[in-house]
Order: C-alpha cells, then structure tokens, then sequence
C-alpha cells in the first residue's frame, strides 16, 4: 500500500460488518460499541449495510445479523484448504497429548484468522472458537509470530498501514512496535501473550505461538492457550515449548512435502 489515510467512512462500515458477521446478531447499540462509532453513525451504517443487502433485521426484535451475500465476497479467495487439512490430525493429536485447544492462524490484513482449532475436541476451555475468528496482530501471540517471521519489508508495510489508520492510537502502537521483539522470537522461535484481551473471554486466558513454514517461507502461526489460573507463562513454555516446536516442524514437513494438487 502507497503512502495515504483510509477512507474513514468505508473503514466503520466494514468494522460494523465484522462485529455482526463475528458475533452472529448484533442490536443498533452493540454494533456501534463493537464498531467504535457514535450511536448515529452506527444507524446510518446500518441503513447503508440493509441497502446493499448484506445484513438483514432480524424478524420480530431489533437485532441485525448478516445474509447470504456476505459469502460472495470470498468467492475470489483462492487459499486452499491445503493447511488445515495436514495440520488438522498434528493439532488434534498435540490436544490429546496436553490436554489444551490448540490453533493455527494465518495473517489476512492487519489481523489473524483462525483457519482451525482444536477447542471443541478439549474441555479446557471456556469458549469454542471456529475458522474466521480474527484477533489483532499485535496483541496476539500468532500475531507476534507472523510479524517477526514476515520479511522486513511486509512487516514495515503492515506497520505502516496501522500509523496511517485513524482507528489505531498511536500511543498503543509505539508501545507494541517496542514490544514486538523480533529478532528474540526469531532467535528463540516462539511467541507469547500473557492475558489475551481480544477473544470471547478477556483476561482468562494467555497463549504461545509458534511458525509453520512451507518450503522454509512462513506459512501460519501454530497456538496454545491455557487458563492464567493453571499457570504462569514461563511454567508453560518449560512444559509443553518443545512439543508445540516438535508439532510445529512435523507441519511444517508435511506441508513442504504434500503432494501437489492433493489438497
């Protein structure tokens, strides 16, 4: 992306729309709390979102979730299932082993997808997370991962996108930018995050992240999360950064190796 400031108005917009489709149903005073917009702009986002025929009211209250026509806007997106389906059996496995939800995230934009996890095969959770969970790039433990695997330049790019964008403080992101330590989590190939802020649970959780790679290129972030009340961060890594790095690498072979076209 060149040098320029986002159109602001399209910027709220596709929050709303994120926070309805994320969140399943939201009513006109929740999506402008989720969409960080005044209680008007949110109406008129509302009314703009109707039109186009990508939300709908839902029948008989005053709640709002997203149609079918949502979809159509992934029908150019031609990731393939190729990770998801070598990981799947390494992640359920590394579960059965730990006992902990373990996830793999890809970077889209300035935030993280879940493209798989395990939450529903562990009772250790508190929520069920399911493909399409966005967290942000710099308050998650994929999300360090994917900054301090990505080339220089793309990482530059991202950071530069965040200053230019007006929803972002430029407080907060000097403050992660210092945090973001690079050439550790290269050195030591990990990432963690101790009290993850931005999923269904705020506070409850912490997590260490690991790379995937494919053919020696990074290709998505491997996750644990654990309950903060089982353990402190530095108990985890001594008990289970090997395997997450042993699960991670028998990914990353299976993935460099799949026969091409077999996805």
């Amino acid at each position: 992306m060149e040098k320029g400031v986002p159109i602001r108005s399209i910027t709220r917009s596709i929050a709303a729309l994120k926070a309805i489709n994320r969140h399943g149903s939201l009513s006109m005073m929740e999506i402008a709390k989720s969409a960080e917009v005044p209680y008007p702009t949110a109406c008129r986002i509302v009314q703009t979102l109707l039109y186009e025929g990508l939300i709908e009211q839902e029948p008989s209250r005053k709640r709002y979730r997203a149609t079918a026509l949502v979809q159509t806007l992934a029908t150019g997106f031609q990731h393939d299932d190729e990770l998801v389906r070598v990981a799947r059996p390494h992640i359920v496995a590394l579960t059965a082993r730990v006992g902990w939800p373990v996830s793999i995230a890809i970077r889209v934009g300035r935030e993280m997808m879940l493209r798989d996890s395990t939450h529903a095969n562990s009772s250790l959770t508190f929520e069920h997370y399911y493909p399409g969970f966005t967290l942000p790039i710099l308050d998650s433990a994929s999300g360090k991962v994917s900054m301090a695997f990505a080339d220089d330049e793309e990482r530059e790019m991202i950071l530069r996108f965040m200053r230019v964008s007006q929803d972002i403080d430029l407080n907060y992101l000097a403050t992660a930018e210092v945090s973001l330590d690079v050439e550790r989590i290269r050195a030591e190939g990990y990432a963690m995050q101790g009290r993850n802020h931005f999923n269904l649970t705020p506070g409850k959780t912490s997590s260490i992240a690991v790379p995937i790679f494919k053919n020696g290129h990074f290709e998505a972030a491997m996750t644990m999360v654990f309950f903060v009340a089982a353990m402190k961060l530095s108990a985890a890594l001594e008990m289970y950064l090997e395997d997450l790095k042993a699960t991670a690498a028998a990914i990353s072979h299976d993935l460099s190796n799949a026969p091409m076209g077999n996805a």
